[in-house]
């Protein structure tokens, strides 16, 4: 038999063994094609993880940075308080001699605006209503004033609201 005479499905000899062979070596690049692709996904993601992971602590960090930035401020301020108490009743008791008054006073006006300037500002309640989170009530009177308002301030807050350094001490009217 010839081979032009061969069946369509036969051919060449050795033909079947070279098909395979390629057909053998794409499956194998298809298969690390794949395995790279794989590799590369789950490099990529461990990327994604490690950068997000990083702006986290990024975040983080800032973050306890003002809250110890705070804390160190409110330290300070409330170190200065015993100052200005004390030059407040320097001035109470000193009306009789005016070169140490204006002296004195001057110091106080100066602490006062540097506690200010660390973020705790002095603040009056007279004639407000009486606030629990601001006011810490030494004493209650009979005024003429509407129940729950205070009358007198006995020692002045320091902050805001959002940051309380010292509730005010403060004499309320019973109503």
């Amino acid at each position: 038999m010839s081979e032009d005479r061969l069946p369509p499905e036969v051919g060449q000899p050795g033909e079947d063994a070279d098909n395979a062979v390629a057909n053998s070596m794409e499956a194998e690049q298809a298969d690390s094609k794949s395995a790279q692709s794989r590799d590369l996904a789950e490099l990529e993601d461990r990327l994604r993880r490690a950068l997000a992971d990083m702006d986290n602590l990024r975040k983080r960090c800032a973050r306890d940075i003002d809250r110890e930035r705070a804390a160190e401020r409110a330290r300070v301020a409330t170190a200065w308080l015993p100052i200005v108490d004390n030059l407040e009743l320097a001035l109470q008791h000193a009306e009789d001699t005016p070169g140490l008054v204006e002296g004195v006073r001057a110091v106080h006006q100066q602490a006062v605006a540097t506690l200010a300037r660390l973020g705790f500002p002095r603040f009056d309640a007279v004639g407000q209503p009486f606030d629990p989170t601001l006011h810490e009530a030494v004493g209650t009177v009979e005024d003429g004033a509407p129940a729950w308002t205070v009358v007198a301030v006995v020692r002045p807050g320091y902050g805001t609201p959002e940051a309380l350094l010292r509730p005010a001490g403060v004499v309320v009217a019973r109503g």
